[in-house]
C-alpha cells in the first residue's frame, strides 16, 4: 500500500506536464512590438501609444483567436527608441532577433524613415502615425501609415485658416525634425494656393525652450497667426511667450502633435481658443464606438486617451483580423490582407492603397477650452 500512494503523486505529476505539453502545443505566440519614445519630453506619447496597443492585446487574448488551428496568445514587447533614429533602428533589429513580426510605431517620422528599412528587411510588418510622405515613398509591402500624413494634415489646417479663420499672414516655424519639416512645407504650400500671404519661414529645434527672438520678429511682420511644425513640449512654451509678447490676438496654429492634453497641461492659460490644430481621424467621440473605448482606456489606465492610442488600438485589432482572414501569423500574408481588407475601428475606417496609405481618413480641426480639447470642423 505505502508505495501504491508514492506512484500516484509522480503520476498525477506526469499527466498535468503532458497536459500542459498539449495545451502549448495548440498555441500559437504573436509577438506585438511598440517602438516609441518612453523617455525624453515626449515619453507622454510614447505611453499613451503602448496603452492603446496593451489594451488591445488584453482584449485579443480573452477572446481566444484562433490561426492555423491553434489559439492565439498575443505577447506585448515594448522598447524606448528615445525619438532618436539610431535607438530606433537599434530598436528595429531587437525586434527582428526577438522574432517580433508585428511592430506598432515609431511615432516619431525622422526614427520611421530609416527604420522602415530595417523591418522591410527583415520580412516585419510596420505600422507607423509619423506622417512624413517620405515613410511610404519607398513602397514597402509591410509599412502602413495608420493615420492621414502631412500632405493631409498640413493641408486641411491651412485650408481651414484661410476659409474659416480668414487668416491673411502667416509665420512658419519648423523643429527641423523630419515630421516637423514636412509638416510646415505641406501647411505653407497649401498656404500659398489658398491666398495666405507666408511671411517668412524659421527655424528652432525640438529641444528648445527660448522662442523670442522669432516670436519678436513675427511680431514685427504683423503676423495673424503662426504655424508651428513640432511637439507639445514647445509648442506650450511658444504659446506662453506669444502671450508674453503681447501677442495675445495672434493664433497659434499646429498639426497633430499639438492637439494633445499636453499642451494645456504645460501651457496653461496661455493655450485656449488662440491654438488650433488639425489631427488625422474623425471626433472621436461621433464615432460608433469612440466613447465606450475611452471608458475602458480610462478605466484601464486611470487617464484619457491622448492623440493616438485609439489609432494604435485599431491598427493591432486590425492586424488580429487579417491574421484571422489569412489563417496564418505570417507577415507576409497578413500584409497582403491588411491591404484588401477594411476595418471599422473606434477612430474611424481603415484601409490602404498599395504604397501603405489610409485610402480614405477624415481631419478634424480641433481648438482648446477648459484645458480640453475642442472639435471645431471636420475634412
Amino acid at each position: 500500500m505505502p508505495s501504491k500512494f508514492k506512484i500516484a503523486p509522480l503520476a498525477l505529476a506526469a499527466a498535468l506536464l503532458m497536459s500542459g505539453a498539449a495545451a502549448q502545443a495548440q498555441e500559437q505566440v504573436v509577438r506585438i512590438g511598440v517602438s516609441g519614445p518612453l523617455s525624453g519630453a515626449n515619453a507622454f506619447a510614447g505611453k499613451d501609444n503602448e496603452n492603446g496597443v496593451r489594451l488591445a492585446v488584453e482584449e485579443l487574448n480573452a477572446q481566444k483567436l484562433k490561426a492555423g488551428g491553434k489559439t492565439l496568445r498575443f505577447e506585448l514587447m515594448s522598447e524606448d527608441d528615445q525619438g532618436d533614429p539610431k535607438a530606433g533602428v537599434n530598436v528595429a533589429q531587437k525586434f527582428a532577433d526577438a522574432g517580433v513580426k508585428f511592430v506598432l510605431g515609431p511615432y516619431n517620422s525622422g526614427v520611421a524613415i530609416p527604420a522602415s528599412r530595417v523591418y522591410n528587411d527583415a520580412g516585419i510588418l510596420m505600422s507607423t502615425v509619423g506622417t512624413n510622405p517620405k515613410i511610404t515613398q519607398s513602397r514597402y509591402p509591410h509599412v502602413f501609415r495608420i493615420v492621414a500624413s502631412d500632405n493631409q494634415v498640413g493641408g486641411s489646417m491651412a485650408a481651414y485658416a484661410a476659409k474659416e479663420m480668414k487668416i491673411k499672414t502667416v509665420g512658419v516655424i519648423d523643429d527641423r525634425t523630419a515630421f516637423g519639416q514636412g509638416i510646415a512645407e505641406e501647411f505653407a504650400k497649401q498656404a500659398r494656393a489658398s491666398g495666405l500671404n507666408v511671411a517668412g519661414r524659421e527655424f528652432t529645434n525640438d529641444k528648445a525652450s527660448d522662442f523670442s527672438a522669432i516670436l519678436t520678429a513675427f511680431r514685427a511682420r504683423k503676423v495673424d497667426a503662426i504655424f508651428f511644425g513640432g511637439y507639445a513640449p514647445q509648442g506650450a512654451p511658444m504659446a506662453r511667450q506669444m502671450k508674453q509678447l503681447g501677442m495675445a490676438n495672434v493664433r497659434l496654429l499646429g498639426g497633430d502633435t499639438l492637439c494633445s492634453p499636453e499642451m494645456a497641461k504645460l501651457g496653461g492659460d496661455a493655450v485656449g481658443a488662440n491654438v488650433l490644430c488639425a489631427q488625422a481621424g474623425a471626433m472621436l467621440d461621433k464615432q460608433p464606438g469612440g466613447p465606450a473605448f475611452k471608458a475602458r482606456y480610462k478605466q484601464r489606465f486611470q487617464r484619457e486617451p491622448d492623440v493616438y492610442a485609439p489609432a494604435f488600438y485599431d491598427q493591432t485589432m486590425f492586424i488580429a483580423q487579417a491574421i484571422k482572414s489569412a489563417n496564418a501569423v505570417d507577415a507576409a500574408a497578413v500584409s497582403k490582407h491588411l491591404h484588401a481588407m477594411s476595418y471599422q475601428g473606434v477612430a474611424g475606417t481603415y484601409g490602404y492603397d498599395a504604397n501603405g496609405n489610409l485610402k480614405k481618413t477624415a481631419v478634424t480641426v480641433y481648438t482648446f477650452k477648459g484645458g480640453a480639447l475642442a472639435p471645431l470642423a471636420s475634412y
